[in-house]
């Protein structure tokens, strides 16, 4: 049985980066858990202040769940690890149809506050370096 996998992301805002995350990925955020009416009372009941926690989560249950985590720090190096996000319509769709579908969404993630930081194109194919609202950079292909 594989391991399931969620994805952490440190940040200053995490309820406002779960909303840009939801957009970007289809997802939803999380409801709280079973007894619980909110995220609220279930992290005053844990003792944790509810604007330090936020997730969003793949509403088909498939992909991973992403945390948002409040911490004190700024981000201030390039990130060591980063999301891939696969929208090209992968390696058997037409190369020109592929570039124009990463470059849509590119436009498209902007509108949800994403910066676009560059397009890259060797052997591999073309991605482009994008990043969130905090500047933690993700890449789509």
């Amino acid at each position: 049985m594989a391991t399931r996998v969620r994805v952490v992301i440190d940040c200053a805002e995490p309820e406002k980066l779960a909303e840009f995350w939801a957009q970007v990925l289809g997802y939803e955020v999380q409801d709280p858990p079973h007894g619980y009416p909110t995220w609220e009372d279930f992290l005053r009941a844990r003792g944790v202040p509810a604007s330090e926690w936020s997730a969003v989560i793949d509403p088909d249950g498939i992909g991973p769940g992403i945390c948002l985590r409040r911490v004190p720090e700024p981000k201030t190096a390039k990130n060591r690890v980063h999301l891939d996000l696969a929208v090209s319509g992968g390696p058997d769709a037409p190369t020109e149809a592929r570039r124009e579908r990463i470059f849509e969404e590119a436009a498209r993630l902007e509108t949800f506050g994403a910066t676009q930081q560059r397009a890259v194109e060797d052997w591999s194919g073309l991605w482009v370096i994008m990043q969130d609202p905090e500047g933690n950079e993700f890449c789509l292909h």
